[in-house]
């Protein structure tokens, strides 16, 4: 029988998607029972939560969406952008989130785009970057931080512009602030870009979070290809000692998913 409440010492923070896990309970027990088995929790979009219930949870939120809607990279989408991250940072700020993440454009229904993108033009680099910027100045204003999120392409997210680690890396890195980090997702990583050790290493400096999901599948660590263990020891050697998310389903009981995660990135 495996003891959910026995934890060794992890060298991380580790934290756990409370959208993702006892899906046929109420978000803000999900909450209650991640920070009761010791995990931080991330959340997705908050209009339709109640937010009284989950700052009651006392529970550590280390990451959620920092935008209900609008763009990066064209000027009607990133004054919707600029709106609703600053709404979301009042959020935010009440639940104590240590992350507000946004992503090239809005995600509807499955995750998909709202309005996708073939081509990401020069002009359109430049506009993201301009936005990202703003989004600085409103961070520093409402004292909070924003993370920009790489996701893939191929399977879950096709149409999605900045996608990919490089893209996310490359705008967050120009504008290098201590306000804009990167949500640095390995499970979308692996299935894009692969060569995960090295995105790590390359990307070490403006990681805010790293997110993982074994792939195919994205489910616990140990159902899939990805060596985690192995992962957890790089990133050790290399210094992090930041947040790492949980964002996947589980295979079976939740705590069973959730003591794989730990047993992955508690090296020994």
């Amino acid at each position: 029988m495996i003891d959910y409440n026995s934890r060794r010492p992890a060298p991380f923070e580790l934290a756990a998607c409370a959208e993702m896990l006892w899906l046929d309970r109420p978000i803000e027990w999900r909450a209650s029972r991640l920070n009761e088995l010791g995990f931080g929790v991330g959340l997705w979009n908050w209009a339709h939560l109640d937010i009284d219930k989950l700052e009651a949870t006392g529970a550590t939120f280390t990451i959620m969406n920092g935008y209900t809607s609008g763009r990066l990279a064209d000027d009607d989408g990133a004054k919707e952008l600029l709106r609703t991250a600053r709404q979301t940072a009042q959020i935010g700020k009440r639940l104590g989130v240590q992350l507000l993440n946004l992503h090239g454009t809005g995600l509807g229904a499955g995750g998909l785009p709202v309005e996708p993108v073939e081509v990401v033009t020069g002009a359109m680099w430049l506009k993201a970057r301009d936005t990202l910027c703003r989004i600085v100045d409103l961070a520093e204003e409402e004292n909070v931080v924003f993370s920009l999120e790489n996701l893939n392409l191929l399977v879950d997210h096709p149409g999605v512009p900045f996608g990919r680690a490089e893209d996310t890396l490359a705008l967050v890195s120009s504008i290098n602030h201590p306000r804009l980090r990167l949500n640095l997702d390995l499970y979308h990583a692996q299935i894009g870009e692969g060569n995960l050790t090295e995105l790590c290493r390359r990307a070490l400096p403006w990681i805010g979070e790293i997110q993982i999901a074994d792939v195919p599948g994205r489910r616990e660590p140990g159902t899939g290809e990805v060596n985690w263990p192995g992962i957890a020891r790089a990133l050790l050697a290399m210094g992090f000692s930041g947040s790492i998310g949980l964002e996947s389903w589980a295979s079976g009981a939740p705590e069973d998913a959730l003591n794989a995660f730990r047993q992955a990135f508690t090296p020994s």
